[in-house]
């Protein structure tokens, strides 16, 4: 039996490869054995990313929730032990909302915070 060349399905999964690497510079856009490599590299890149956005982001808004806390002079666990022990239940990406947009709610956490820990 002759080798199939040339066929659909050949070109279909070569096709498929050369388009998810639109874009790509150089040659990594148009040769297909080039391209088959940057496709699973930035595959690779993009499963890792998608955890890494994650850590990423909880990192963001504890900066930015203990820069609040920080103001008001308490520090970041303080804060969130001060919480924990208010049987406060708020999360980090509502609480840094709040340090940015809503200062005096923000503060009177703060103030429960307090009282809690003392």
């Amino acid at each position: 039996m002759p080798r199939a060349v040339d066929g659909t399905k050949h070109k279909d999964r070569r096709k498929k490869i050369i388009e998810q690497a639109k874009g790509y510079w150089g040659r990594r856009s148009t040769n297909y054995r080039i391209a088959k490599d940057a496709v699973t590299k930035a595959g690779q890149y993009a499963y890792r990313d998608r955890k890494r956005r994650k850590r990423d982001f909880r990192r963001l808004w504890i900066a930015r929730i203990s820069a609040g806390a920080q103001a008001e002079g308490l520090n970041y666990s303080q804060f969130m032990h001060g919480l924990k022990l208010a049987n406060i239940e708020i999360n980090r990406k509502a609480l840094s909302n709040m340090a940015i947009e809503d200062k005096p709610a923000f503060s009177q956490l703060i103030a429960q915070a307090k009282v809690a820990l003392s």
